[in-house]
Formats: C-alpha cells, structure tokens, sequence
C-alpha cells in the first residue's frame, strides 16, 4: 500500500500530510509531518484531509492556550468532574 503525500490549507497555514491505506479498517490514517499529536481518519481521501485539518487546529490551538497559562497570560479554572457531571 502506497502513502500519498499532500499538503491541507488550515486556518494556521499550509502543512503537509501523509496519508495511507487503512487494511483492517479500510479507508486512510494521515499524519501531520510537522505538528507532533496531530493524526486522524476517514473513509475517504476528502474526508481524511478534512479530518487532518481539524486535528492540525486542535493541536496548534491547545499549545498555544498551555504556552498562555504557562506565561500567565491565562488562568485556566479546573473543577472537579463531579461538579461537571453532576
């Protein structure tokens, strides 16, 4: 099964991704090269690009909110899950 390289346009720029040929599943893992954390999947080439999109922001965002609470420029509230769930 061969990988296909491609690049996806997010709200953050253009990265390139690898997509691959799921056997057990079917359809296609693809991996950011350079966002560490950032992998997804989907049924189709489409949808697996759309997926690796959305894992790209998700990843870039939640390092920029730690680097913020890290620097103090946010504080982050936690709360116990039994309030959350309650």
């Amino acid at each position: 099964m061969k990988k296909i390289k491609a690049k996806v346009k997010t709200k953050y720029g253009v990265y390139s991704v690898v997509l691959e040929p799921e056997k057990d599943m079917g359809g296609y893992t693809v991996e950011a090269l350079n966002i560490q954390g950032a992998v997804s999947w989907g049924k189709t080439l489409a949808e697996a690009k759309k997926m690796i999109v959305d894992a790209i922001e998700g990843v870039i965002e939640v390092k920029a909110i730690v680097n913020a609470e890290k620097d103090g420029s946010v504080s982050i509230v936690r709360r116990s899950k039994s309030k959350i769930f309650a």
